[in-house]
C-alpha cells in the first residue's frame, strides 16, 4: 500500500459545520471541524491525498469517443455520443466544474494555520495541489475557452463570477505549473508521506509541454519537454520476454517474419506496448504521473468498459475503421491502403480469407490496441479469437473492438481492475518535443530520435529520413504517430482541434459491412463546448454563452 495515495478523509473538503447553541459546541463526531483541523501535519497529509482524487480518470475514453478515432455508443455514459454527432446542446455539461478548484482553494487558504509544519513539506504539499488545480483549468479552458479563474474560496453571495479572458485564464496555468516545477522533486523514495505517486517535478513540466504544445507555442514546448527528458528518470517501458500464455498467440498467421530475430522483434514490440497500461507493471519508468487506484475498493471498470459483451464487457467505447486505417506497415513504416468499404464487406460477408490481408503485416501496436475479427488473445481466455457479433448484446456498432487498457489477468482472476491509469508518460513527452521541434526549425537529428525511441519500442522500422525530409512531410508522420501511439487516451480530441482538422476527419462512421454505425455532422462551434445552461442560470446570466449554442 505504501505505493499509493491512500484517499482518506476526503469529507476534509467540505464544508465545514459550526453550531452556536453551547449544548452542541462539542465537535461532531461523524464530520470534520474546523476548530479540530488545520491543527497537524496529518491534517495536512489527510487533507492534500483527499484531493488527488480529484485527478481525471478512466473517462478520458470518452474524449477518444468525442473523435474520429472511436464511438461512444451509450449516450447516458457521457456527453461524447453527442458531440461526436454534433447534436450537442447547453443541456448538457462536458466538463464544466469547480468542486475539484474549489478543494484546492481552501486547502491552500488554510494549509499555514498548522503550527510547527515542517516547511519544507508544507511547500511541497502547496505545489502539489496547485498543480491539481493547474491540471484541472487546463483541462477545463481546454473544451470552453474563457472560463472564471476562481483561486478562492467563495461565499454563497459571491458565486456569480464572470468568465475571465482565455489569455489570463492560459498564463495562470502556465505561472502555476512553473512554480509547482521549482518545488517538486523529481521522485520520491516511498513511505509516508512521500508515497511513489505524487505529483513531481517532471508531471509540472511535462503538463507545461502540453498546454504550450496546444497553444502552437513550439519554442516554449520544445523546452519543457526537453526539460522532462534531461532529468533522466524516465524511459520507455519494454518487456525482454513474454509470458508462457502470451507465447500461444499466433502471429505467424498474420505477420511474415523474415526470421526468428524479427519474429521476437515484433512479439516484445507487441507486450511491452500493452503491458504498460497493466497493474502488473504499474508505476513503470515511463509513468510520469497516474491516476492512483487501491486494490479491492476502487476499480477503474475499464474491463468492463471496452471489451465486447462476449467476455462480459460493454462495448462503451470502439475503434472506428479510420483508426484502424491509421496503422501502417510492420515491414516499411510506411501506410498502407486499406481496401474499399464495399470491398471490405463483400469479403467480410462471404467469409473470403481476402477479408484478412488488411490485417497483415501492419503496427504491432494495431494488434496490442485492437480486437479485429480473427485476432487472438490467449491471456484473456484460452483459445480466444475475437468474433464481431453484429447486434448482440453489449457489442460493438464497428465491428471492433480496444483491448488497450484492458487487463487480461485481472479479467482471468475474476476481480475489479484497480490499474492505475496513467495521466501523462514519456511517449507523449517524446512526441511532444518531435512535433514542437519540426514546426519550429523542421526536421533534425533530435526530433527523428526522439521518433525512432518510440517506434523502437513498438517493434516498427526508424522514419526514413530520406524520404521524410521536410517539416511538411514529417509532420504528417508526427501526427500520425501521435494518433496510434496515444489512442485511447484522450488526446485526439484537442489534436484534431488545434491542427483545424477536424472539419475533414469527423465524418459518418460505418462498420466493416459498410452500414452506418454513427451519422455525424461537424459544426465549427465543436471546437468550443456549450456552457450548461444551467450554470448560466445559476450566474444570473453573468456566464456568457460560447457562440453557435
Amino acid at each position: 500500500m505504501n505505493k499509493r495515495l491512500i484517499y482518506t478523509l476526503i469529507g476534509a473538503m467540505v464544508l465545514m459545520v459550526s453550531c452556536s447553541d453551547d449544548f452542541l459546541e462539542r465537535p461532531p463526531l461523524d464530520e470534520l471541524s474546523e476548530d479540530t483541523f488545520w491543527k497537524t501535519e496529518e491534517d495536512l497529509y489527510k487533507a492534500v491525498n483527499g484531493i488527488y482524487n480529484q485527478l481525471p480518470a478512466e473517462g478520458f475514453i470518452y474524449d477518444d469517443g468525442s473523435s474520429d478515432n472511436a464511438h461512444a455508443q451509450y449516450p447516458w455514459e457521457s456527453t461524447a455520443t453527442e458531440v461526436s454527432s454534433g447534436s450537442i446542446t447547453t443541456a448538457a455539461n462536458a466538463g464544466w466544474g469547480y468542486i475539484d478548484k474549489r478543494r484546492c482553494n481552501y486547502f491552500l487558504e488554510n494549509a499555514d494555520a498548522v503550527e510547527n509544519a515542517d516547511p519544507g513539506l508544507l511547500a511541497r504539499y502547496k505545489a502539489e495541489v496547485r498543480f491539481i488545480r493547474a491540471f484541472s483549468y487546463f483541462r477545463m479552458m481546454s473544451k470552453f475557452g474563457a472560463v472564471p479563474l476562481v483561486t478562492t474560496t467563495l461565499n454563497i453571495d459571491e458565486v456569480d463570477v464572470p468568465r475571465t479572458p482565455r489569455e489570463e485564464v492560459l498564463d495562470f496555468i502556465l505561472n502555476e505549473l512553473e512554480a509547482a516545477a521549482e518545488v517538486l522533486p523529481v521522485s520520491y523514495p516511498g513511505g509516508k508521506p512521500d508515497e511513489k505517486g505524487r505529483v513531481t517535478k517532471g508531471a509540472a513540466l511535462a503538463l507545461k509541454a502540453r498546454v504550450h504544445l496546444y497553444e502552437g507555442q513550439w519554442q516554449e514546448a520544445a523546452d519543457a519537454a526537453r526539460r522532462v527528458m534531461d532529468l533522466g528518470v524516465y524511459d520507455l517501458f519494454k518487456l525482454d520476454t513474454e509470458s508462457n500464455i502470451n507465447l500461444q498467440d499466433n502471429y505467424s498467421h498474420w505477420v511474415d517474419f523474415d526470421d526468428e530475430a524479427d519474429k521476437k522483434r515484433f512479439r516484445l514490440g507487441l507486450r511491452s506496448y500493452e503491458a504498460l497500461f497493466h497493474q502488473e507493471y504499474e508505476g513503470n519508468k515511463e509513468v510520469i504521473l497516474d491516476r492512483q487506484r487501491i486494490p479491492q475498493v476502487d476499480d477503474n471498470f475499464l474491463n468492463t468498459y471496452l471489451p465486447p459483451g462476449s467476455i462480459g464487457g460493454w462495448s462503451s467505447v470502439t475503434p472506428t475503421q479510420e483508426l484502424v486505417n491509421s496503422y501502417n506497415s510492420y515491414k516499411t513504416g510506411e501506410p498502407v491502403t486499406p481496401p474499399s468499404p464495399e470491398q471490405r464487406a463483400t469479403w467480410y460477408d462471404s467469409e473470403d480469407p481476402a477479408f484478412e490481408e488488411e490485417f497483415r503485416n501492419r503496427d504491432p501496436r494495431l494488434y496490442a490496441t485492437i480486437m479485429f475479427p480473427g485476432s487472438p488473445w490467449n491471456a484473456i481466455e484460452d483459445g480466444f479469437v475475437f468474433e464481431w457479433i453484429q447486434g448482440a448484446s453489449n457489442m460493438s456498432q464497428t465491428g471492433y473492438n480496444f483491448r488497450k487498457l484492458v487487463d487480461p489477468k485481472i479479467y482471468r482472476e475474476n476481480i475489479g481492475n484497480h490499474a492505475n491509469v496513467i495521466l501523462i508518460r514519456y511517449a507523449e513527452v517524446l512526441l511532444t518535443y518531435a512535433e514542437a521541434g519540426n514546426e519550429l526549425s523542421g526536421p533534425d537529428a533530435s526530433v527523428y530520435d526522439a521518433l525512432d525511441q518510440i517506434r523502437e519500442r513498438a517493434g516498427m522500422p526508424p522514419v526514413d529520413r530520406n524520404f521524410h525530409n521536410t517539416k511538411e512531410k514529417l509532420r504528417e508522420v508526427i501526427r500520425n504517430e501521435r494518433r496510434v501511439e496515444l489512442a485511447l487516451e484522450g488526446h485526439r480530441y484537442m489534436d484534431i482541434r488545434r491542427w483545424e482538422t477536424a472539419p475533414e476527419v469527423m465524418k459518418d462512421i460505418n462498420n466493416i459491412r459498410n452500414t452506418t454505425a454513427q451519422s455525424r455532422i461537424w459544426d465549427a462551434k465543436l471546437y468550443l463546448m456549450p456552457v450548461p445552461q444551467s450554470e448560466i442560470d445559476l450566474s444570473d446570466g453573468i456566464i456568457e454563452q460560447n457562440p453557435g449554442y
